[in-house]
């Protein structure tokens, strides 16, 4: 079942794929088991070849909610651009951000639904999987959200640490972990969410910056614009799916190291390459 093509949803939730079916499967699935359902899903999609759209056309028809597919030709890393034209396909005023290997928890929508305030953006968190668990979670495990079960986590072999939290917080125990992590609330590109009119009033993301930080970036000039941020790491939660980063270079680092300070130290707010050119 789709969304009535002539109402707005609540929610747009923006996916950012390349190339990983196997991994945007399951996520697109995570979302079929949301609490909240009144959302569409865009997914921006940097250039993946014809076995992401045959993908998106079958599950079209397994989900309940509506997908976009925008989609551009690939030119190495450009996921700044194809995040923008994703962010003008949107039709809700309120849009999550997330990746093609993030997993959410059946109240991941609704968390961002609940928190969502004029003035601010949501800053979630993500609980990092290794290869061997990526692989064995089955869409079964995701109906049933055993991946986010500490303890059937644990029968597969992860290790105890603090991280654990962010499975097994709720109510105040998250409250108070959001409110004491010493994580700054930044623009996450696996896990935060917006007003689109704030997103459109930067322009966007900075179309120069390939790998790393762009989304921070964005959240900088948000800032700069006078938009705060909510810490919400141990209650917006997602599972991280593991993959190789073959796109992530130094010289990509360095660059965007150099375009995240001028915005810092100019107070910039409006980037010249974003959405409006």
């Amino acid at each position: 079942m789709n969304l009535n093509e002539t109402e707005s949803p609540k929610i747009s939730v923006i996916i950012s794929t390349y190339n990983a079916e196997e991994w945007l499967k399951k996520v697109l699935w995570g979302f079929n088991c949301q609490l909240f359902k009144d959302f569409e899903v865009v997914i921006a999609d940097d250039g993946s070849g014809p076995k992401t759209k045959e993908l998106l056309e079958e599950m079209s028809k397994k989900v309940f909610y509506n997908i976009i597919h925008v989609w551009q030709e690939d030119d190495g890393f450009q996921k700044s651009r194809i995040l923008n034209k994703a962010v003008e396909a949107c039709n809700a005023d309120y849009i999550i951000m997330t990746d093609g290997d993030c997993i959410p928890r059946e109240d991941f929508v609704e968390v961002h639904y609940i928190n969502k305030e004029q003035g601010y953006f949501i800053s979630g968190g993500y609980y990092m999987l290794p290869m061997n668990i990526s692989k064995m979670i089955t869409l079964e495990d995701i109906e049933k959200q055993k991946c986010f079960n500490i303890n059937w986590l644990k029968e597969k072999g992860i290790p105890k640490t603090f991280k654990n939290n962010k499975l097994t917080a709720s109510g105040i125990i998250s409250k108070l972990l959001n409110t004491v992590t010493p994580t700054n609330a930044s623009w996450n590109g696996h896990n935060s969410s917006g007003w689109k009119k704030d997103i459109l009033n930067v322009n966007g993301f900075d179309e120069r910056m390939q790998y790393g930080g762009q989304d921070r970036e964005l959240g900088e000039r948000l800032f700069n614009f006078g938009i705060k941020s909510k810490q919400l790491r141990y209650s917006a939660v997602c599972v991280h799916l593991d993959h190789k980063r073959g796109y992530k270079t130094p010289e990509s680092i360095a660059k965007n190291q150099a375009i995240r300070k001028e915005t810092r130290l100019k107070k910039v707010v409006w980037t010249h390459y974003g959405i409006t050119k």
